[in-house]
């Protein structure tokens, strides 16, 4: 997956009323690494919003972690702890992806076939601030033609099986979703 998503905030109400929470997007069609965004996570079978930093930079590393791999979430020193205790979603209306096509690199925007809010799955760490971790997944074949990785979505249904779940049970989870879910289409 990239390093870019579209969130806007006309997906708060939607979401709001899914969780049963206030929640409170701020526009950002372009959220890049190591900026703000507006994660749920669930405490006492309450969801609640938390805002949190987009990438972690472990001592070990050169530069920004923004995503971890399903397959290896939950096995990896950096992740496995926060991947079993701290997960989150983050609503989002899609995520960006770019292709290169006649020597042009082409923008896609990857995004609900319904134009409904997208849950990306997610893990928190706190330090100095609250950070984030994307979680990503081999794709599926719509997502595949344009790149090697795509994020872990849990649909509405799996929500509360996400958050309530031993990290072992949600791994069914951290597949690919169905073609028939995404729409893609060129922002250029």
């Amino acid at each position: 997956m990239c390093g870019r998503f579209s969130v806007n905030r006309a997906i708060s109400p939607i979401v709001s009323e899914l969780f049963n929470t206030h929640f409170n997007a701020v526009t950002n069609t372009n959220l890049s690494p190591s900026q703000s965004v507006a994660t749920l996570v669930n405490s006492n079978s309450t969801y609640h919003q938390v805002n949190a930093l987009w990438g972690i930079k472990p001592s070990w590393s050169k530069k920004l972690i923004i995503n971890a791999q399903a397959e290896t979430v939950a096995s990896k020193p950096t992740f496995r702890q926060a991947f079993q205790h701290q997960r989150c979603l983050i609503p989002c209306n899609g995520w960006f992806e770019w292709r290169t096509e006649e020597g042009k690199k082409v923008k896609y925007l990857f995004e609900h076939t319904d134009k409904v809010p997208l849950y990306m799955a997610g893990i928190l760490f706190q330090h100095e601030f609250t950070e984030l971790v994307t979680l990503t997944t081999k794709p599926n074949i719509k997502c595949g033609q344009y790149h090697k990785r795509m994020p872990v979505l849990i649909t509405n249904e799996d929500k509360d099986f996400w958050f309530k779940s031993s990290y072992q049970e949600v791994e069914p989870l951290l597949q690919h979703v169905n073609d028939e879910m995404i729409h893609v289409e060129s922002t250029d």
